[in-house]
């Protein structure tokens, strides 16, 4: 096929002329639409529920509202982590599913467990909304409102506020791509009636009355409408307030005729919310900050072009004097990145060409090849584009161009040394003509070509393990592989069409060549090399250990190396996370940050901009308390900075500078960084140490010891000890008994307190398409101090008043300031930045430590989290997915040359490029990181084709008749130095500008480039080296391999034919003897012969004659009795006497015995059900054995022949030995997975033998696998048709009836007696005897009744087992049944297809014969595979069925 496209490629140069210019055209359409930006998103799938309640602490906060929402969610699948954090006013839970659960669906899980959630939370506490739709990623534009200079007297923070909640956040709203825009700082307006506490005892007016007040006065309504003549007019009654003067005006009460209106007790006027936060600026003050969040997915080069276009209207509408600036922009770091992944990709691709032009040592084969470059580029785009992949650092930043024109290589110099390079073929033709040229551009394409495919098979192979990274790694890396594959891909397809076409369209058509300065510099690297290669094969023993000794030292190396999750991307920004003493006022915190803010702004001129968020946002998704912020620095590009050089020096100098300001603590970070670390693990600095448990002042005491000894560990950061204990507050303890003496409730005392201090709302106020809180509380100069609070006035039922002193104890206490939770369990964390060292040692030193010096109470532990557990999951992750890179190319080796030993030489090109690989990092002093793993596993790719080139090019050189093996190593050594140095260099150099550039975004691409640069260097030299010793020293047991399959191959076809022979036989002897049957008919002997039935039939025909001793009386006494009447004169007696028991005893025994015969019958109902299933799933079994069988039959007359043309072609000389082993292989393996199919079939025929008790060999009557009829359902309930529940049942009749059996033996027992005596007078006796001592028999109902409740419980925990089989079953049933459905209306029509279409493809000679074998081979395969997948599928069927008692 490949051979086609090259010469269709070439025959029809203006088809792929034109194919190639709509490539760049849907390229170019690909770059445009290409979504942008600086790196992957990496926050994990999660959705956050927030919940503010203003008037709650932090305990009630988690009782009320954390606890059962958590516990609402618990069942909620596909969930792996819940986290949350209960603090004054707000709760906030996190909920993280796996990455493929689709966000919506999680939401809308979320939503319905919210409703029941809801019904637990008391009413009016708060109500729970879900965070918007936004990741770490998604905070890209950040910005203050502020007024110009000499506008600053005109507008306060609440009009700021005003500004940014009703005109930006509005405008903003509908911008596309946004989820939603946050505001913070400022003053939120309100319109208040601050209560005078005097005026209201004296005039006699309770708050209660204001509010019904306010409710009542505030109002519109409709009136219908009137007709007047020909029109209508609405009728429409306005009674909303307006103004401050309207709600000063309405009427609270009338006191004998005097009204009291609002104005006489209250002072109305525009007051502001309770605020949780600020924003200030370049220490200058308090401006309003907003923040915009992009939705989850969408392309971020779209949607801040939006934004930016939006934000240019706004301004224009914004009141005179005021302007909106951002401070944080991510389209600059976007730039930066993006910026950087240019010039690499720039300087990389000149570096290849360069290369490639001189070492082809051909100008326009140099062009030629250079030009696939932006060709693959287009190709990869455009298919990040359809599966999308966003252009980044990662995805596009890891591209070695070097490795992509490896395959365009390899056939363009082939083709130039086809034309220039064999002097024989043209000495009399100096110059060819076009179609002579496309002749040899065919001949010399089409038979390298599998070599080039080869190498970008291996390069994709190993690719495709880090597609199955998962977690941030994953998706931090799977964009680069896919990004690398699809440009592999598209080089793949341009070296079979464009290069073909190309190279006979532009290269010359010379055929006689000239030395030039690439044959010269080959020249030196000869002269070079021939005394070192004879130095290491005349001490190859030497050569070898050596090579050992360094690996085994690079490994010691390795261990020292340390290690980091993924190395910190430098964001160009700086975040100042900065703290005060707990407790602190807003009013202090926002006066001490902004002096840091100057100070910052004055001592570094690289600061543009700084801006504080302190406390909580609108849309709260981080809520900070009141006493912390973040601090975001806009920095000037680095190569301005004149204080400090490096992101490192400059934290320190800010750290020191920040000092001077006392009761602070700061932590330098990176605004992305922290938002990431938050979001992802719920803490913000790069290693947490949680410590879990119930009680918090026994948690925050041990964090703050782990602190202390961890402090002074090198590259700890100062640690933060998260602040859950120690919140100053005032509390109002109730007194019960004086509160019910006055005949109030907490309730009515809970109101008055949360309005006059926290304010409840009353209503809204209208300006126009505005709207505003109206708002009731004390004045604010009476809610300042904790004596008004003392004095606080609380109406009586009589109209009296009474100060809160009277009704509480008021006082100062410390309170949880928040409580956070784990998986539902308290925890605190200690958490710390490393600087200056790997985050790996650092923690290795911090575990022992802890481990001698910490000691927790039992029931306390600690858990490491942040970067460290992220890198540890990661190692995990990767040991898998090295280790299946590794296990795949050796597989691919050994397909290739078909020898495990040669495959295993060329494999040793693995670990020599690990020796460069970890001394590269060794000596740029980098850790091993995430980074570096993956480069580990596209440089174990690359470092085996060099050996694959070299051992090809000795096994050619044997089979061409040069046995003397060291003449061999050298010839084949010179001939394929040239290009083992050119695909080294390529591949190396094309990562060079990435592992030396300095700019945005290259801390992540360093240790990649750097260890597929070291480890090719190491790789090249060695392979040159070290390969050819070893090949020298194992090429004898080769040659041994080799000679016993040629000893042996006189034996190897009678011993096929003799299998074949036997196994024919064998199934032809099978079916001429065996019975065929239907499966009813199966079923049928089976419920009649089986020895299980025929055992349980014995058990009913025991139970029925047992009923016969229903009537058991005691035996019959007979007696002789003489007694002396008196001397000389006795009296003879001789009687008869009898017991029985109660006679309702013998009538209950008889019902027991009855019931037991019905159990023993329901007992072989269940034995009848379970011989259904096994008859039905052995013949099924038998049909499938059946299928393979014949199938495989048809494969074999394949292989046969197939095997026969082999052998003619090799012993005519038309072929190499290779072909015909590759026939016999094939065909002894089929062989094997014949018989084995046979003999499977054996075993079902005893199986079935077994079931029916018969000495008949049993076939199925059907000669074909059938599909059993589909009418299953989803029906749990279904169930209760199994025998097993009617055998519970019946054990119940059973054991009630014993119940009865022994309540009757509490009645008496009826005995007599008849007598004869002496006297001929006959006598008789009657009694009974009562059960006085009735214990026992008491017990014995009570045991038989307790058995009742037992088999009742058996009965249901059967009927939950069956249940749940048969759903986890049904969903076995679905998976079967879609299986089954693409193979009917896909797979088998493709299968078909392919056979008809390879028979008449090759009786036309458009394939060959081994085109047609692997066709026809494909084609059963995906029959057998049908054949699996219906088998699957009418088993799961017999499964449900013989749940449902096969009803």
């Amino acid at each position: 096929m490949f051979d086609k496209i090259i010469k269709y490629s070439i025959e029809h140069k203006l088809v792929i002329g034109v194919l190639t210019l709509a490539l760049i055209i849907w390229g170019a359409i690909s770059v445009v639409r290409l979504p942008v930006d600086a790196t992957p998103d990496i926050t994990n799938n999660q959705v956050q529920i927030i919940t503010q309640a203003p008037t709650l602490g932090a305990q009630e906060i988690e009782q009320f509202i954390t606890t059962p929402i958590e516990l609402a969610m618990a069942n909620i699948p596909d969930v792996i982590e819940k986290r949350s954090i209960s603090r004054s006013g707000i709760s906030v839970i996190t909920i993280v599913f796996k990455d493929d659960a689709d966000i919506y669906w999680a939401r809308q899980q979320i939503s319905q467990q919210l409703k029941e959630a809801e019904s637990q939370i008391p009413q009016g506490l708060g109500e729970p909304t879900l965070a918007p739709i936004s990741t770490g990623l998604g905070e890209i534009y950040h910005y203050v409102i502020h007024t110009k200079e000499g506008y600053e007297g005109k507008y306060t923070s609440t009009d700021l506020r005003t500004i940014q909640d009703w005109i930006v956040k509005r405008q903003l709203a509908g911008t596309e791509g946004l989820a939603e825009v946050s505001g913070w700082g400022g003053y939120v307006k309100q319109y208040e009636i601050a209560l005078d506490n005097d005026k209201l005892a004296s005039m006699n007016v309770s708050i209660a009355e204001i509010y019904e007040a306010l409710e009542k006065n505030n109002e519109n309504t409709g009136g219908s409408y009137i007709e007047q003549g020909s029109n209508y007019n609405f009728i429409r009654g306005i009674g909303l307030v307006k103004t401050l003067s309207d709600i000063e005006r309405i009427v609270i009460k009338n006191t004998n005729g005097t009204p009291i209106l609002i104005k006489d007790v209250s002072e109305v006027r525009f007051g502001t919310a309770t605020r949780y936060g600020a924003v200030t600026r370049n220490g200058e003050g308090e401006v309003v900050a907003g923040i915009t969040l992009m939705l989850k997915g969408e392309n971020f080069s779209k949607v801040i072009a939006n934004v930016k276009e939006r934000m240019e209207q706004i301004q224009k509408s914004l009141p005179e004097g005021v302007v909106i600036e951002p401070f944080i922009d991510r389209t600059e770091l976007v730039d930066r990145a993006i910026g950087t992944v240019e010039k690499n990709l720039l300087e990389g691709g000149l570096i290849v060409i360069f290369v490639l032009v001189l070492l082809l040592g051909n100008f326009r084969a140099g062009l030629i090849v250079a030009s696939v470059i932006p060709l693959s580029m287009l190709f990869a785009v455009s298919l990040m584009n359809i599966f999308g992949v966003s252009g980044n650092l990662m995805s596009l930043g890891a591209i070695d161009f070097g490795l992509i024109v490896d395959g365009a290589v390899i056939i363009v110099e082939a083709i130039v040394h086809r034309i220039t390079g064999n002097s024989l073929l043209f000495k009399d033709k100096p110059l060819l003509t076009q179609a002579e040229m496309n002749k040899e551009v065919y001949g010399a394409a089409s038979k390298i070509r599998n070599t080039a495919m080869f190498g970008e098979i291996i390069i994709l192979i190993v690719y495709l393990p880090i597609l199955s990274l998962v977690g941030i790694e994953g998706k931090m890396f799977k964009p680069m592989a896919q990004t690398v594959s699809f440009a592999i891909l598209g080089a793949f397809i341009l070296s079979l069409t464009y290069v073909p076409m190309m190279s006979a369209l532009f290269l010359s058509r010379k055929t006689f060549h000239k030395e030039n300065f690439s044959d010269r510099i080959i020249n030196v690297l000869k002269r070079w090399y021939r005394p070192v290669l004879d130095f290491s094969l005349r001490w190859k023993k030497i050569v070898i250990l050596s090579m050992v000794a360094l690996f085994v030292f690079s490994l010691s190396v390795f261990n020292r190396l340390g290690g980091e999750f993924i190395p910190t991307l430098e964001e160009g920004d700086l975040t100042v996370e900065i703290s005060m003493v707990q407790g602190t006022s807003l009013t202090q915190v926002i006066e001490t940050f902004g002096m840091a803010e100057k100070i910052l702004k004055d001592k570094f001129p690289e600061v543009k901009q700084a801006v504080t968020r302190i406390g909580s946002a609108e849309i709260p998704t981080d809520p900070m308390p009141i006493e912390r912020g973040d601090m975001m620095l806009s920095m000037k590009p680095k190569e301005d900075w004149t204080t400090a050089h490096s992101r490192e020096e400059m934290m320190e100098a800010m750290e020191e500078a920040l000092e001077a300001i006392p009761g602070i603590r700061v932590e330098l970070t990176q605004p992305m960084q922290m938002r990431f670390n938050e979001l992802i693990t719920g803490i913000r600095q790069d290693v947490a140490i949680k410590i879990y448990g119930e009680d918090l002042e026994v948690l925050t005491s041990h964090a703050g010891k782990l602190a202390g000894l961890i402090k002074n560990v090198k590259g700890v950061s100062e640690p933060f000890v998260e602040k859950v204990t120690g919140l100053p507050q005032i509390q109002v303890q109730y007194n019960r008994d004086r509160i019910a003496v006055y005949g109030l409730s907490i309730s009515d005392v809970n109101t008055v307190l949360r309005t006059a201090f926290a304010g409840n709302v009353a209503g809204v106020v209208f300006e126009g398409d505005k709207r505003f809180d109206m708002v009731v509380r004390l004045k604010s100069d009476l809610r300042n101090d904790l004596s008004n609070l003392e004095n606080l006035f609380v109406t009586l039922p009589s109209g009296n008043h009474i100060p809160l002193n009277q009704l509480a104890e008021i006082s100062y206490k410390t309170a949880p300031a928040q409580i956070s939770h784990e998986d539902g369990q308290r925890r605190i964390y200690v958490g710390f930045n490393v600087r200056g060292r790997d985050v790996e040692s650092t923690v290795e030193e911090i575990h022992k430590i802890l481990d001698e010096k910490l000691k927790l109470p039992a029931g306390y532990y600690y858990t490491y989290g942040g970067q460290f557990q992220n890198l540890k999951e990661a190692k995990d992750r990767l040991m898998i997915a090295v280790p299946a890179a590794l296990l795949l190319i050796f597989v691919l080796l050994f397909f290739t040359f078909r020898n495990i030993k040669l495959a295993l030489l060329i494999f040793t090109a693995i670990p020599l490029s690990a020796i460069g690989g970890i001394f590269a990092l060794w000596l740029r002093g980098m850790p091993f990181s995430i980074s570096a793993g993956v480069g580990f596993i596209a440089l174990f790719g690359v470092a085996v084709l060099n050996g694959i080139v070299l051992i090809g090019q000795f096994k050619q050189l044997k089979e061409e008749g040069v046995e003397d093996i060291y003449q061999r190593v050298r010839i084949g050594t010179d001939i394929r130095l040239r290009p083992v140095i050119m695909t080294a260099l390529v591949a190396s150099l094309g990562f060079l500008p990435m592992a030396l550039s300095t700019s945005a975004g290259s801390e992540v691409q360093k240790p990649l480039a750097t260890v597929v640069i070291g480890g090719l260097i190491t790789a090249t030299l060695l392979t040159l080296l070290v390969l050819p010793s070893l090949y020298i020293i194992f090429d004898s047991k080769i040659n041994l391999k080799h000679r016993k399959m040629k000893t042996g191959k006189s034996t190897v076809l009678p011993i096929v034919i003799l299998l074949i022979t036997i196994s024919l036989f064998s199934a032809e002897n099978v079916n001429a003897q065996s019975k065929l049957k239907s499966l009813q008919e199966c079923i049928d002997m089976a419920l009649t012969e089986n020895l299980q039935i025929l055992s349980a039939d014995l058990g009913i025909k025991q139970a029925k004659a047992l009923q016969g001793t229903a009537f058991n009386p005691e035996k019959t006494g007979v007696e002789f009795a003489q007694d002396p009447i008196m001397p000389g004169l006795i009296d003879r007696k001789i009687g008869i006497t009898q017991t029985f028991e109660f006679p309702t005893v013998y009538t209950s025994q008889s019902k027991m015995l009855k019931q037991e015969t019905i159990l023993a019958e329901k007992s072989k109902n269940i034995t009848q059900n379970e011989i259904v299933r096994e008859v039905s799933e052995t013949y099924y079994d038998m049909l499938h054995a059946l299928q393979t069988v014949n199938l495989l039959q048809q494969q074999d007359s394949i292989y046969a022949d197939f095997l026969h043309k082999a052998t003619a072609r090799y012993n005519t000389g038309e072929s190499s030995q290779l072909e015909k082993m590759n026939a016999e292989s094939k065909y002894q393996e089929n062989r094997l997975q014949l018989n084995q199919a046979i003999s499977n079939l054996a075993n079902r025929q005893l199986e079935m033998q077994k079931l029916l008790n018969t000495g008949e060999s049993i076939l199925p009557q059907e000669r074909d696998l059938q599909k059993i009829p589909d009418i299953v359902s989803l029906d749990i309930e279904s169930v209760t048709t199994n025998p097993l529940i009617g055998h519970y049942d019946q054990q119940l009749n059973v054991n009630i009836a014993q119940v009865n059996v022994e309540k009757n033996k509490l009645l008496p027992d009826i005995f007599g007696g008849y007598y004869f005596t002496d006297s001929k007078t006959p006598s008789f006796q009657v009694g009974i005897s009562v059960p006085l001592f009735f214990g026992a028999q008491r017990s014995k109902i009570k045991a038989a009744n307790i058995r009742s409740m037992q088999i009742s419980t058996e009965k249901q925990q059967a009927m939950q087992s069956l249940q749940n089989i048969y759903a986890l079953q049904y969903n076995e049933y679905l998976k079967a049944k879609e299986s089954l459905t693409y193979y009917e209306t896909t797979g088998v029509t493709q299968a078909n297809d392919m056979v008809r279409v390879a028979n008449a493809s090759y009786q036309i000679g458009e394939i060959g014969y081994m085109e047609y074998i692997q066709n026809m081979q494909t084609a059963i395969n995906i029959k057998l595979q049908y054949a699996d997948a219906m088998n699957r599928f009418n088993q799961t069927i017999i499964l449900l069925n013989y749940l449902k008692g096969n009803k």
